[in-house]
């Protein structure tokens, strides 16, 4: 014991085991690379900070199970894993079948399993669900993940947000500052408008404002370009004291940013400094709407306006990436914007229903997924103008980072049948089982899933998303301990009915896979 409190007299030792020589020390100030951590993870497992995390997580899941079963009458019910292809979504992982032609897919998540829960009565289903999704390199994705899948009948989305955040509250590790409930909500259209993102850092300001208004007459060339588009807008955030912390590579750098991955144009404007800072264009926005831009940025001596003009999604979306940027460079120069120890939870409702496909913008795919219920003030613009119509789904998000999504679902199979054919173009066969029971009746229902890996690693302030899962998968989705995924013969395969086909310039990559190596992290 730490203590010293027990002494013990040795009289005789006996060795249980011998250990070889360790690839690395079991100590958390040595540094390791993280391929060489999941190559021999079970002796990463033995870290202090590896202990920590896993046994907070599952002391967190115990409660939630107390929380849920308890004190509030759900049933945990295990779902299949072995089932068919899903319209929409992500990729699914695919399992041959002994029947020649025949696959299962492994479940992105059990959203059709529990809406048939509730067509058959267990009007409160909850289960710590295993998910797959086969999204290749990601980083900070697994391909296997853990959900807390929650499902109720007779419920609006009030109900859904109050119990998870009662959950949340009473699964709230001691150690950490409690939970205060209820937690805030912005729409999707104020998220955007205020952080250029549906899932904002509400833990520091630096909000995204509009200054259209200020423009309306400019002589300003690219402002009155942008104003007399449709959607256009002006729109800046206020970086404090940036003229103290940034330098001007920073802002060559933000400004490079934008340009590269939003094609805006971002202008740095400094109204009060003593040093000039400000390009000619800037210098004639000043003279223009100096008191204006003071008047309505707030703006202090030293401080930073980051201004850009254009379509209004698309200037929102710019801004919010540059926010973060600039605090990930205010922090390294040791200004503490995002208090660590905080947890900023935040509700985001009313997300459109549809949203163009990126591949081919006149087709629609779902926002969310096909069975969210749309608005009830929207629902004969669903006839019209779809793309309008705003959906019954929520997000919850903490310290920017989306930790669950539900919603309410579509409970008339004529109206599923009508979003699955007609707006989203997908085979309804596929889901006539789905359809099927709706049409024996289905009482109003909805739920939420939250992403039980992102939760605890926020809540444990995890680098990442592998360090609070025993075994997990490299970003490849290789498993660098046992090699997985690994070939098979041949004759193995032959009870599959399926053969692998090489490309035939790849012999060299296909000995070369069959080579262990652990070339990545």
């Amino acid at each position: 014991m730490p203590t010293g409190e027990i002494e013990i007299k040795v009289k005789t030792a006996e060795l249980l085991n011998s250990c070889k020589k360790l690839p690395f020390e079991i100590k958390d100030f040595v540094k390791k690379t993280e391929a060489l951590r999941l190559q021999y993870r079970y002796l990463d497992l033995r870290s202090f900070q590896m202990q920590y995390n896993l046994r907070l997580r599952s002391q967190m899941v115990m409660k939630m199970r107390e929380y849920l079963c308890n004190l509030h009458g759900f049933v945990d019910i295990e779902t299949p894993t072995l089932f068919k292809r899903t319209p929409g979504g992500a990729k699914e992982f695919v399992i041959p079948s002994r029947e020649p032609g025949k696959f299962y897919c492994l479940p992105q998540s059990p959203q059709q399993f529990k809406q048939l829960l509730m067509v058959g009565g267990l009007d409160r289903y909850f289960q710590v669900a295993r998910c797959y999704r086969d999204e290749g390199s990601r980083p900070d994705r697994q391909p296997e993940f853990t959900q807390i899948d929650i499902e109720m009948s007779f419920v609006d989305q009030t109900g859904i947000r109050s119990l998870t955040e009662g959950l949340l509250q009473y699964s709230w590790p001691s150690d950490k500052d409690p939970v205060v409930v209820p937690f805030p909500s912005l729409t999707f259209a104020e998220a955007l408008a205020s952080y250029g993102t549906d899932k904002p850092d509400t833990r520091f300001g630096m909000k995204i404002i509009d200054i259209s208004d200020l423009f309306r007459n400019t002589k300003v060339g690219f402002l009155q370009d942008a104003l007399s588009k449709p959607q256009g807008a002006v729109k800046a955030i206020r970086v404090s004291e940036g003229t103290k912390y940034l330098k001007r590579k920073d802002i060559d750098s933000i400004r490079k940013f934008a340009a590269d991955h939003f094609n805006q144009e971002v202008l740095p404007v400094v109204p009060e400094a003593s040093r000039n800072w400000n390009s000619p264009v800037a210098q004639s926005i000043l003279e223009e709407q100096r008191s204006g831009l003071i008047r309505l940025m707030e703006i202090q001596e030293d401080d930073v306006v980051l201004l850009t003009a254009g379509e209004h999604k698309k200037a929102c979306s710019a801004l919010g990436k540059l926010r973060l940027e600039c605090a990930d460079l205010l922090e390294a120069r040791g200004l503490v914007l995002r208090d660590p120890a905080l947890f900023s939870f935040l509700w985001v409702v009313d997300f459109p229903l549809f949203l163009p496909k990126e591949e081919n913008p006149g087709e629609l795919e779902s926002a969310h997924h096909p069975f969210t219920a749309p608005h009830p003030s929207d629902l004969q613009l669903l006839y019209t103008e779809p793309e309008k119509v705003r959906s019954q789904h929520y997000d919850l998000v903490l310290n920017g980072s989306e930790i669950g999504g539900g919603s309410i679902r579509i409970r008339d199979a004529e109206l599923q049948r009508y979003v699955l054919a007609t707006l989203l173009k997908e085979d309804v066969k596929l889901l006539s089982h789905l359809l099927q029971a709706l049409d024996f009746g289905a009482p109003p229902h909805g739920g939420i899933a939250l992403g039980l890996d992102r939760l605890i690693c926020l809540v444990t302030g995890a680098p990442s998303i592998r360090d609070v899962i025993a075994f997990p998968k490299s970003f490849r989705g290789h498993d660098l301990m046992s090699n997985a995924p690994d070939s098979l013969p041949p004759e193995e395969l032959k009870p599959y009915h399926i053969q692998v086909s090489w490309p035939a310039d790849s012999e060299a990559e296909k000995n070369s896979l069959n080579q262990p190596c652990h070339p990545e992290s």
